[in-house]
């Protein structure tokens, strides 16, 4: 089961963590994108080319300490096509490098329309005969308030490839609550989508106990992860928020069942951009320093599992 490989590179990195690739081409170093200029001049194919170079030379520094990346598809979308072929090759590279991928889509709708996206991003597509696989990332974030009839081409797109979705759940943002801590019947929106991951997973359930239905749960929200940890066993967390969106190691430690596993916690900017934060730091140093910060967010989130 797709969750089973993920769970099984974080026991061996001794890493619950997971890189962001959101790559805007301000991230990029001058120096990268200059040499990329000059060869397309200022165009699309020139910043697709600059972030698929970046994005290789973080890989390669992070590829044997974290487990998986994230590459959310609308920071390559808006350079056009140019920039989607770059989330392919990406999502390619960091496999090749022994990475787990998961695609942040949030992607949402029903039927042929949701199958089309769970084959686009999980599956693979028939050409004239042919079998191919046009993204082939490990696991998609999806929208699930459209209710089962969105999340059933997916189970069974997860079935057939072995691939796992995160289900939109307690999301990290500031104004989430205004829907998902709403009531009904006495239990919060965030608590239901929970139950109905567990209730969409149940027939996939690996050798860990977790099935290929996770859930988006936040750091910034500390007791509703640990809440939500209690009563959803079977359910893996993907836990954004963590670092630039102010949630710490302290709180993202409640997203742990008691063998500190069930969840991986995202760290996007303070990662990609750390060689901007570091004190007399060469920005051709930039994929060092993404490495020197990884390590730190490693074992920070660490240190409060192992107590």
């Amino acid at each position: 089961m797709s969750f089973d490989r993920l769970i099984a590179r974080i026991d061996e990195l001794k890493n619950p963590s997971v890189a962001g690739l959101d790559p805007k081409l301000e991230y990029v170093p001058r120096f990268l994108k200059d040499a990329f200029f000059v060869k397309d001049g200022h165009t699309l194919k020139a910043a697709a080319g600059a972030i698929l170079a970046f994005n290789k030379a973080l890989i390669d520094e992070l590829c044997d300490i974290v487990p998986a990346i994230k590459p959310q598809a609308a920071y390559y979308e808006m350079y056009g096509w140019e920039g989607v072929r770059t989330l392919a090759e990406t999502i390619r590279y960091a496999q090749q490098k022994g990475m787990y991928v998961m695609t942040d889509g949030k992607r949402n709708d029903i039927g042929a329309t949701m199958t089309a996206y769970a084959t686009a991003h999980l599956g693979k597509v028939m050409v004239d005969g042919v079998e191919l696989e046009p993204f082939g990332a490990d696991a998609l974030t999806v929208n699930g308030y459209l209710g089962t009839d969105g999340i059933q081409p997916l189970l069974d797109v997860c079935q057939k490839y072995d691939k796992g979705i995160f289900v939109l759940a307690k999301t990290s943002n500031p104004s989430s609550g205004e829907l998902q801590d709403r009531k009904i019947d006495g239990k919060s929106v965030y608590e239901i989508m929970g139950e109905m991951c567990e209730k969409w997973g149940e027939q996939q359930i690996g050798k860990y106990g977790y099935s290929a239905v996770g859930a988006v749960v936040g750091a910034t929200y500390p007791e509703q992860l640990a809440e939500l940890r209690a009563k959803l066993p079977h359910t893996m967390f993907l836990v954004p928020g963590y670092g630039a969106q102010g949630g710490g190691a302290k709180g993202v430690a409640g997203a742990f069942d008691a063998n500190g596993r069930g969840a991986i916690v995202n760290s996007s900017r303070a990662i990609m951009c750390a060689y901007k934060k570091e004190e007399n730091c060469p920005e051709e140093d930039f994929a060092k320093a993404a490495r020197r910060e990884a390590i730190r967010m490693r074992d920070d989130i660490m240190a409060y599992l192992q107590k």
